[in-house]
């Protein structure tokens, strides 16, 4: 389906290297303030107390949020857990504060606004479960990023591969960048958000580069900048299409879904709007200048007229 068809092709690859110069400094900076602040790792990383509270009747989770962020929280993790009057509470840790102690602090604020509220469990979370989560974290963003480089190597070509991966790993660091920058809170719905921009990234690397195949099959006298230019124009409606459904989708999230889904539906808008650009002015052009050609796509035809002098039913006068 499309909305609209460009008939004149639009030169991307002329303004490759000035949008290519704005995302290696949009990059430079993303990894400078990843190393100079830091990712604000959430409780899940860091480690912290984690308590169980059961309420008579269906717990208010927003209330119960905003109770325990008056206690001087402002990385508390609330959501329910079993049942809809089953509450878990997750608090960052506290200098000076024993486990026993901010438990305590709670379990009194929420008797305050219901007298009923029973505590079921308190523990402490040590950072040596949060470093276990980070590395597993890693090892998955690892994984999906050379399961890309083998897919894309094996359905196009190698220099499409590492063309794709830079741009998805551009889109990955960015998006770590603005949370480093802003110092927003980095759990692991937000983890789960980078791992879906991935995919989301690489599947629209690949309608772009498909139909740069097609085209180099079709249009034999076009120059690889000139086939390029084509794929990504003919692409446009549904890019539009596809992205503007999806971010209405995520904005959705963003705007009505609460605070836990608040920064994961924020990395996901990042990284679309990211994606978009990426595989137009990142992942084309890397593979314009890794020097992509009709050969290496379009396997040239066998010559019909050879022949196997050493096969008896070639014909062929030896």
């Amino acid at each position: 389906m499309e909305f609209f068809r460009i008939k004149k092709d639009i030169p991307f690859m002329k303004y490759a290297l000035v949008f290519n110069a704005i995302s290696f400094i949009t990059f430079a900076l993303a990894v400078f303030f990843l190393f100079s602040r830091g990712l604000h790792l959430s409780v899940e990383f860091t480690g912290g107390t984690v308590m169980e509270v059961a309420y008579t009747q269906p717990a208010d989770i927003g209330k119960v949020r905003e109770t325990v962020s008056k206690l001087g929280y402002a990385d508390v993790i609330v959501q329910n857990f079993g049942t809809s009057k089953d509450v878990m509470i997750r608090l960052p840790v506290q200098k000076g504060v024993t486990t026993a102690q901010q438990s305590e602090r709670v379990i009194t604020a929420l008797k305050a606004e219901d007298a009923e509220v029973t505590l079921r469990r308190t523990e402490f979370v040590g950072p040596q479960v949060g470093d276990e989560l980070m590395h597993n974290g890693l090892m998955a963003l690892g994984m999906v990023v050379l399961g890309i480089i083998i897919y894309l190597a094996f359905r196009f070509e190698w220099k499409f591969g590492v063309a794709a991966i830079i741009a998805n790993l551009h889109d990955v660091i960015i998006i770590l960048g603005f949370f480093a920058f802003f110092q927003w809170e980095f759990s692991l719905s937000v983890l789960a958000g980078v791992l879906a921009v991935l995919g989301y990234s690489v599947n629209e690397s690949v309608v772009i580069f498909d139909r740069i195949r097609e085209a180099f099959r079709k249009f034999r006298k076009l120059s690889t900048h000139e086939v390029i230019d084509h794929a990504i124009t003919s692409t446009m409606s549904r890019t539009i299409i596809t992205h503007a459904s999806t971010e209405a989708m995520v904005l959705s999230m963003f705007f009505f879904g609460g605070p836990s889904l608040h920064y994961f539906a924020l990395a996901l808008t990042i990284g679309i709007l990211f994606g978009i650009y990426s595989s137009v002015f990142v992942a084309a052009a890397i593979a314009m200048w890794l020097g992509v050609k009709r050969e290496d796509l379009v396997k040239a035809p066998a010559k019909s007229g050879s022949q196997d002098p050493n096969d008896p039913n070639s014909g062929a006068v030896v």
